[in-house]
């Protein structure tokens, strides 16, 4: 399975990373760390060093009760950075992480090389038109409701099949507007408890029935740290242990805060699925 990304073809047969550079004052884990062009420069110079294939940049943190801002301080947060990065890095490949199709458009025109939308353009009927129209690939998540209201919103009476479902009209609706380039994220998190997320875990390998590439995003999060009760600052040993998992399970991306450690899972599952 290949994407396009700016006219390089990348390919996800061998798992790549998606390296996570939040411009949010309120993440979960890294809110507010980077507030000025050296950190962010700092940051995203060590994640492409650390092997990352792409670069996530959110200015809209989702994560649960997460405050709303306007499109209009969403752009303000995010496009400088873009063309700072463009500027520094040229052949970054970034990510948008974003809902709202205005955002997508300025990103992609500025030079970003991929959309990341966490509600599959039910947020914003404009955008699977919109990133048809920019030829870029898209990331399709699983939500229901809002960042403000998914919490409240994890009943299911299958959830597999449900999240199957989900993901069959997504995709044939972004084929129809000629979305050439399709990746699935099951939003571990969104809309799901912590037993539903590692029942996704289990059966990740299911949702590559969709003919599309899978993302795993797990870094960090709440599964792993109320778990083990810990913070997510010390959540990093159990994100390997799930990442590990999750390659297993065919997992093409992983969505990461830590580059260095998410590599070496690739390069230990590589070895151990190369071995008879």
């Amino acid at each position: 399975m290949t994407i396009n990304c700016k006219g390089s073809l990348i390919d996800l047969s061998v798992p790549k990373i998606m390296g996570i550079l939040n411009l949010t004052p309120d993440s979960f884990y890294d809110g507010g760390t980077y507030k000025n062009e050296n950190g962010v420069l700092r940051q995203t110079e060590l994640m492409l060093h650390e092997g990352a294939t792409f670069i996530d940049l959110g200015a809209y943190s989702s994560r649960p009760g997460a405050d709303h801002i306007s499109v209009e301080e969403e752009r303000k947060r995010i496009l400088p950075t873009v063309k700072l990065l463009i500027k520094e890095f040229p052949e970054i490949l970034l990510s948008i992480d974003t809902f709202r199709s205005e955002i997508a458009r300025s990103c992609v025109e500025a030079g970003a090389a991929m959309i990341n939308d966490i509600s599959a353009g039910n947020l914003d009927k404009k955008m699977i038109p919109t990133v048809g129209e920019l030829k870029v690939p898209y990331i399709m998540m699983h939500m229901k409701g809002t960042p403000q209201t998914m919490k409240s919103m994890d009943q299911y009476d299958n959830l597999m099949h449900e999240i199957q479902c989900y993901f069959s009209e997504k995709i044939a609706e972004a084929r129809k507007h000629k979305v050439d380039d399709i990746i699935i994220d099951p939003g571990f998190g969104f809309a799901k408890n912590i037993s539903q997320n590692f029942e996704l875990l289990k059966k990740l390998s299911l949702l590559r029935l969709q003919d599309v590439s899978v993302l795993a995003g797990v870094s960090r999060k709440s599964m792993i740290y109320k778990t083990l009760n810990i913070n997510p600052s010390e959540a990093l040993n159990g994100t390997t242990a799930l990442n590990t998992i999750a390659l297993l399970h065919g997992a093409a991306i992983l969505r990461v805060h830590d580059v260095k450690e998410a590599m070496q899972c690739i390069t230990l599952v590589d070895r151990y699925q190369q071995t008879s």
